[in-house]
């Protein structure tokens, strides 16, 4: 066999993006007999994971250009881990551009031209012998991810090239393998035609990140599946159809046999059709079977058999979910329901390996997604490991499978729209490479129940050649429907798109647009950017679920994209854009995620938890309201648990109970509490959990849960009648006790001592304080101009005026402040002491004209630093916000300072708590204060740095070594926002409008 003659003019040519690959098909397995099946390992592949060779040059003008012949020397290369990514093993640097082009500045460049002075190359090497198992077959090789161009030789021979990055690169190789030693050499650019439209939001980085495989085929093989397992059109029984396509000699001696099991595992369907040419079917219908949801992912096993006579040739196994997934009458449909998507889009992620995940990480995933609420993932931007959606087949995800395709840079720029020279557009030169891309993903994907929806690329403007996209898969898929939103941009084009779907439109945009008798149903395929602390006001969104054609959103997004990194100290932190030097870049935007990057569960997740529930519980007058938004799970699933409480102690709890609520229906029912004579605050709960052990999680997991605040807390003022003595010297105001002493100072106006034992528990004295540390979403409104005022109102404020009042039994001491504002607006402290040693802090904000909204309202002071232990009463376990209580509950709950500190990704305002009756601030030697609220509770928060701190630090490693336990607590703060990140304000009825008062009311007393 000759040849192929390869040039690297390919790398800029948008028409040449695939040399001698072979065509797309199905992602299934196949095994040469029954024992291979049941172990799960086919002798008909053999991995190429693990230690390759490579040689990295920045200038691909140095780089080893006759590295693929025999007989090159090998000794000058690196070891390096396939699959992996270059830049994480010390091969270039990681680059994080969102919008723009990452050579941008560099190079001026349009379509199709590629940087020319740093366009990196891999030259990668790998050594093997061929497994018996693929002895005299027709063999291939398989790279199921390869960013973004590879030119592969087998033996000194070219073998082929290919651009598509998420999907497989395959390339037959039979006439070039030989006895002994094979030398596969991959020659990969790290820019080409190709990043044009691959212009995702996230790291560039490049390499062989996903597996290596070789496989073989036998004489007779089917080499692609197309199984259609939908339901009749009254939802009553199920419909199957199996098309075949098969390579092999004499087809007409061979056979091949379907055997479909039920749940039970035995034999539901078996069929048997002769192969008599390369395209052939099995079909069967009014089949007998449950139907395949998110909630019951009901999936059916089956297996293919290719015979020769009585000789097995190979064994196929498949997995069948039955489910008709339609658009009717303006809605979408599941098996004649009308769905929600309750979704966020997911970048394939991990803080140590980038995009190149393993199973362990996609399996945490789906957990956290089944305890969470989540029923569907946008698979942003591009195909994702065949792994993935064996898995939502597996568990129950509903996807929207995406399309290799972003070009955003090329017509958004600085956030104007700009499309003079988009791409693809209608330019005909793009047209083949876009159809390519939607072809790999189609092929490989389309056997999956859990893909609901094909969609044709992300932020590519719109034109005739996503047009032609559209069409493709309708006329490939009449079960799935099309999703494509840039039509947003140019709605010329809005029949690309069977939904109309947008980013980021705001709750009464969306609103007025389902008012409005559309003829689409509407998702949000992008909506409350989780960027930093955020998901504020999501709960505007999900109220739109009372619309029919309101069908959900996807939150964007997943996981943040930190990468785990080291500072020159050998410090471990996670990096975001800019901290390897990566230029141009956009910084911290990569830290997206209600899942941060090393995995761990952020504070966000459990409004998204609360609000996602398919059970709504709510609680009036001990009555139980309870919603089953399910669309085919009865409520008999769970069980129900009733609880009192107490001042946030557990008195009295029901057995587990059932409340039948069938699915779409709603039911009130009065339940039978328990007789408590604690006195107290007397709350209300109820919980929904499930019943029996499921995939995702064990019997008892909670869903959700509701609470009622029967008999609200006595949060009244108490005072000592004891008999107070107080010396007012020139400069302080002191009291002493048996075992206490307080000290006020006229000159720094303010509490400067308060001893306990002898020892000091005040170490910085509160100060008025209106400002927070600026979240992502702040920043991105502006709000650091627009609230500029309120950083130093109270940091600054000037002392106008001290009031003593004397009593018997106490005395008080009030401050009154001028603010450093334009306005003279005056602020007062006052400090109330008993002869216990009880100190009664009130602070108010009398309320002002003409100012921006208040960041927040409260006072800001230090505890020693071993002081870092805190129990409360009020709302948790985790952060709420004005806009984020879903999912907080009134209980006991206790941290300590550093756990309280969200590691958003960069730092900013966390560890707020709302609702709060009483605090303790401890160390573990026991010693602290207590502060109970009076009148009402507050908001608190108790960290190991204060606000100014987090507020200037860009990393955690850059925060200052803990010297203090920093306590706040305040009358409230504003909300934290979500909507978006660069533009978007809290709404109004989160802000704190400044000609409000604001009075925050506590006592403090030593342990």
């Amino acid at each position: 066999m000759q040849d192929l003659v390869y040039t690297t003019d390919w790398l800029s040519d948008s028409t040449v993006f695939k040399v001698n690959t072979i065509a797309p098909h199905s992602d299934h397995h196949y095994y040469r007999n029954e024992a291979e099946l049941k172990q799960h390992a086919s002798s008909f592949v053999q991995s190429l994971n693990g230690n390759w060779k490579v040689s990295y040059v920045k200038d691909s003008n140095l780089r080893a250009r006759d590295f693929y012949k025999q007989g090159f020397n090998e000794n000058g290369f690196d070891p390096v881990k396939v699959p992996g990514h270059l830049e994480l093993q010390g091969f270039g640097k990681p680059q994080y551009v969102n919008t723009q082009y990452p050579w941008d500045g560099s190079e001026f460049l349009r379509p199709d031209s590629i940087p020319q002075n740093h366009n990196a190359v891999a030259s990668y090497i790998r050594h093997f012998t061929v497994n018996e198992g693929l002895k005299n077959k027709r063999t291939f090789i398989s790279f199921k991810g390869a960013s973004t161009a590879i030119y592969v030789w087998l033996n000194g021979h070219f073998i082929g090239y290919s651009e598509d990055s998420f999907t497989p690169d395959e390339f037959e190789i039979t006439d070039f393998l030989q006895d002994g030693d094979n030398k596969l050499a991959v020659e990969l650019w790290k820019f080409s035609s190709a990043n044009w439209i691959e212009d995702q939001d996230f790291w560039r980085l490049s390499g062989l990140f996903r597996d290596v495989e070789l496989f073989a085929i036998p004489s007779t093989h089917i080499k692609d599946i197309n199984a259609t397992a939908t339901l009749t059109d009254d939802y009553d029984k199920g419909k199957l159809e199996i098309k075949l396509n098969v390579v092999g000699d004499d087809l007409s001696k061979k056979t091949a046999r379907l055997t479909v099991y039920d749940l039970d595992e035995k034999p539901l369907l078996t069929q048997e059709i002769a192969l008599g040419d390369s395209c052939s079917a099995f079909s069967a219908e009014n089949l007998d079977v449950k139907f395949w949801s998110a909630e019951h992912p009901n999936l059916y096993s089956a297996k293919i058999q290719v015979f020769d006579g009585n000789d097995l040739l190979e064994v196929i196994p498949l997995d069948l979910g039955f489910r008709k997934f339609e658009l009717k009458n303006g809605l979408m449909l599941l098996n004649g329901k009308r769905i929600i998507f309750k979704g966020v889009n997911r970048h394939e992620f991990d803080c140590r390996n980038g995009r190149s995940v393993t199973e362990e990480d996609m399996l945490w995933d789906i957990m956290f997604l089944k305890q969470h609420n989540i029923n569907a993932v946008r698979t942003s931007h591009y195909p994702n490991q065949s792994r993935w959606y064996e898995l939502c087949d597996q568990y129950g995800i509903y996807l929207i499978d995406e399309t290799n395709l972003e070009s955003h840079g090329s017509w958004q720029k600085l956030g104007e729209c700009e499309p003079s020279w988009n791409i693809p557009e209608n330019k005909e030169e793009w047209l083949d490479n876009c159809l390519f891309r939607a072809d790999n993903m189609f092929q490989r994907d389309k056997n999956h129940a859990s893909i609901l929806i094909w969609s044709c690329g992300n932020e590519s403007y719109a034109g005739t050649d996503i047009e032609v996209m559209a069409d493709f898969f309708r006329k490939h898929d009449q079960n799935r429907i099309v999703h494509y939103e840039g039509v947003t941009w140019n709605r010329e084009f809005d029949r690309i798109t069977d939904i109309e779907s947008r980013m980021y439109a705001k709750p009464d945009d969306i609103e007025t647009y389902l008012k409005s008798n559309p003829e689409k149903p509407y998702i949000s395929c992008e909506y409350m950017h989780a960027m930093g602390n955020s998901i504020g006001g999501m709960q505007l969104y999900t109220a739109l679920e009372k619309y029919p054609q309101y069908q959900g959103g996807f939150i964007w997004d997943y996981i943040d994209q930190g990468i785990l990194t080291s500072t020159e100290d050998g410090e471990e932190y996670l990096a975001y854009g800019g901290d390897f030097d990566d230029r141009p870049t956009d910084y911290e935007f990569c830290g997206n995620g209600i899942v941060l990057a090393d995995r761990t569960v952020s504070p966000k997740a459990g409004t998204v938890k609360d609000l996602y529930s398919n059970i709504k519980l709510r609680l009036e007058n001990g009555k139980l309201m309870l919603r089953n938004d399910n669309l085919f799970a009865e409520t008999d699933e769970y069980s129900f648990i009733l609880k009192i409480l107490v001042d946030g102690r557990k008195v009295w709890e029901s057995k587990p109970l059932e409340f039948a609520v069938a699915p779409g229906e709603e039911k009130m029912f009065a339940p039978d509490w328990g007789k408590v004579s604690e006195e107290g605050e007397l709350v209300y709960e109820v919980s929904c959990l499930t019943k029996k052990d499921l995939p995702w999680a064990k019997a008892g997991f909670e869903i959700c849960k509701a609470q009622e605040v029967v008999k609200s807390a006595d949060l009244s003022l108490k005072i000592s009648q004891k008999k107070l003595t107080a010396v007012e010297g020139d400069f302080n105001i002191g009291v002493v006790g048996e075992d206490f002493s307080i000290l006020l100072s006229k000159d720094k106006a303010s509490l400067v001592s308060y001893q306990k034992n002898g020892k000091e528990l005040i170490k910085r004295a509160p100060q008025l304080n209106f400002w927070r540390a600026l979240t992502d979403n702040d920043r991105g409104a502006g709000s650091d101009f627009k609230f500029s005022q309120w950083e130093v109102a109270g940091k600054y404020a000037k002392k106008q005026d001290i009031d003593v009042k004397r009593e018997e039994n106490s005395i008080t001491v009030t401050y009154t402040f001028r603010l450093a504002l334009s306005s003279d607006v005056k602020c007062s402290v006052s400090y109330t002491i008993d002869a216990n040693g009880k100190i009664i802090i009130c602070a108010k904000y009398p309320g002002t004209n003409g100012l921006a909204p208040l960041p927040e309202f409260g006072l800001e002071f230090a505890l020693p630093k071993a002081m870092n232990q805190f129990a409360w009463y009020g709302l948790g376990p985790d952060e709420s916000y004005l806009d984020r209580t879903s999912g907080a509950c009134l209980g006991l709950f206790e941290s300590n300072a550093e756990k309280n500190k969200a590691p958003y990704l960069m730092p900013q305002e966390t560890g707020n708590h709302m609702g709060t009756r009483n605090l303790r601030i401890y160390s573990e030697q026991g010693s602290g204060i207590l502060l109970k609220a009076i009148d009402k509770p507050f908001e608190f928060s108790v960290l190991p740095v204060n606000t100014m701190e987090l507020d200037a630090a860009k990393h955690h490693y850059e925060l200052p070594q803990t010297h203090f336990t920093w306590v706040k607590i305040l009358a409230a703060q504003m909300g934290v926002g979500g909507d978006d990140s660069w533009g978007a304000p809290v709404h109004d009825e989160f802000l704190l409008p400044s000609e409000n008062e604001y009075e925050v009311k506590f006592s403090i007393e030593a342990l």
